[in-house]
């Protein structure tokens, strides 16, 4: 893995990397601390939220930033897709070629320096929530 210039992999974020590798959840930053915590008992709230943002700035995990919403984190750094619950928050990878041309250096006077597109929905789990207390409704 080439790691900017005067940035290591200290074991803390190895653990932490190794973590996020482990989940396809996109966890926030508080939940990443509840799973690192059975490995490093010690480690602090705040030392994994500046371990992330830095792991982050290095290139090696990915920080999804949706609106409105906590900043989740992803082990896998390449570009690639997702999908958002509009009900619980879920994220999860969406496997799609999504052709998205966009060679301009200037958008409504904006310099251009990368996009996001963000797909959402109801996850499955909701909808199965959403149809049970329907049929609750019609029976009360």
């Amino acid at each position: 893995m080439n790691l900017p210039k005067g940035k290591r992999l200290t074991k803390q974020r190895q653990i932490i990397l190794k973590t996020l590798k482990k989940v396809k959840t996109h966890p926030t930053a508080d939940e990443v601390y509840d799973m690192v915590r059975k490995e490093l008992p010690k480690i602090s709230l705040g030392t994994v939220y500046r371990n992330l943002e830095i792991m982050s700035e290095m290139g090696i995990i990915q920080k999804l930033e949706l609106a409105g919403h906590q900043k989740r984190f992803d082990g896998n750094p390449e570009p690639h897709l997702h999908i958002r619950c509009l009900e619980c928050g879920k994220v999860v990878d969406v496997d799609l070629d999504v052709d998205v041309n966009c060679d301009q250096e200037y958008i409504a006077g904006f310099l251009l320096k990368g996009y996001r597109i963000e797909f959402v929905g109801i996850c499955s789990e909701c909808q199965k929530l959403g149809q049970r207390s329907s049929r609750q409704d019609l029976l009360t």
